[in-house]
């Protein structure tokens, strides 16, 4: 079993940044990927960008350029860059790890509002 707790969230406004971090219970080197899914009001949960175990990066058309994945093995952590924020990212990013065989984890969310 793996908890995952995600950090950062918050307010900020139109273009500005922020930086989630994604801290698990134990090693995730062994995840098949770590990723980052965001769910706003109304509608389904999507998946933002993920990280493999290889360090092979993908992301939702939507936050290219714009997002940024990464994975610091040793401290069990996952990141997510956020630049140039848009009104449409508002909404609840979770934290996912995929072990395979069916496995997978997931945050408890944090909330990221985009808004003037």
């Amino acid at each position: 079993q793996v908890q995952l707790v995600e950090s950062g969230g918050g307010l900020v406004q139109p273009g500005g940044s922020l930086r989630l971090s994604c801290a698990a219970s134990r090693s995730i080197f062994s995840m098949n990927t770590m990723g980052w899914y965001r769910q706003a009001p109304g509608k389904e949960r999507e998946l933002v960008a993920h990280i493999t175990r290889f360090g092979s990066r993908y992301y939702a058309d939507s936050v290219k350029g714009r997002f940024t994945i990464s994975r610091d093995n040793a401290n069990n952590t996952v990141y997510l860059q956020m630049n140039s924020l848009k009104p449409e990212d508002t909404a609840v990013y979770y934290c996912n790890g995929d072990a395979g065989l069916g496995l997978r984890y997931w945050g408890q969310g944090t909330q990221v509002t985009v808004s003037s």
